[in-house]
């Protein structure tokens, strides 16, 4: 019983200038000028309130009576996984990605079996949304690197090719789970700290957070395991120290 929707961004821009502490008329303006002028309406049309933004959608898979979705009183599974074309799709093993959402998945069929509901909501934000070509120059930067692939030079290795370490706005990502009606995550399937502490801060509780079994961790995704985990990512297991994050785990070319 697993259901599938798409689903498209729509914001309401008096209420995200509201959310976001601002007029409506500034960010009307940023939005303009960080599109290229591809919508004059946003300007020249404050009439109209709705706007359509170019970014990706969304595609939710409902484990279980959807219903349940907005009971907490029904054990909620559910994993937010930002899209990862060369894991997800083509099983690239330099990353997590493709080995939690399928660990995710079978956590929400389990679920559902034991007489709950399981969600997994995909976000199109490939390459932390600085999208795939970006993501590949710094894999290959990382790759290049004098020392090898380490830990302590993952973050910089972005930082150097895009100028951020990440471009994820996760204000917005609990959107989708308040549509759906959800008050109560009994099981998170993430360890990211950015989207518990924006999920949890839109005032949906969290109960159990669930990190990626150790064994399922591919060899050469060690690298980005141990940098996030020393960046603030949940664990249950032990920081790595300053001379763990400097070994070089991941695989040379």
């Amino acid at each position: 019983m697993v259901t599938k929707a798409a689903i498209e961004p729509v914001w309401w821009l008096p209420g995200v200038a509201k959310r976001f502490g601002c007029s409506e008329n500034d960010l009307r303006r940023v939005l303009f000028e960080e599109t290229g002028g591809m919508y004059p309406e946003l300007v020249t049309r404050s009439d109209l309130e709705i706007f359509l933004p170019p970014i990706g959608g969304q595609t939710v898979y409902i484990f279980g009576d959807p219903r349940d979705l907005a009971n907490p009183q029904v054990e909620l599974t559910a994993r937010v996984h930002d899209e990862c074309n060369g894991s997800d799709v083509f099983g690239s093993d330099i990353c997590t990605c493709r080995p939690y959402l399928t660990h995710a998945i079978e956590e929400c069929i389990q679920a559902s079996q034991r007489g709950g509901v399981g969600l997994v909501s995909y976000s199109r934000k490939e390459g932390r949304a600085l999208g795939e070509v970006t993501k590949f120059l710094v894999y290959n930067a990382r790759k290049r690197q004098l020392g090898g692939d380490t830990a302590d030079q993952y973050f910089a290795r972005t930082e150097c090719v895009a100028g951020v370490q990440d471009m994820r706005f996760q204000e917005l990502m609990p959107d989708v789970l308040h549509w759906l009606g959800v008050k109560k995550i009994h099981r998170l399937v993430s360890m990211s700290n950015m989207k518990y502490d924006a999920i949890t801060g839109s005032g949906i509780e969290v109960g159990e957070r669930v990190n990626i079994p150790d064994e399922l961790i591919p060899a050469d995704a060690r690298v980005e395991m141990d940098a996030k985990v020393a960046a603030g990512y949940f664990t249950t297991g032990a920081l790595p120290d300053a001379d763990e994050l400097k070994k070089a785990k991941g695989r040379g070319l």
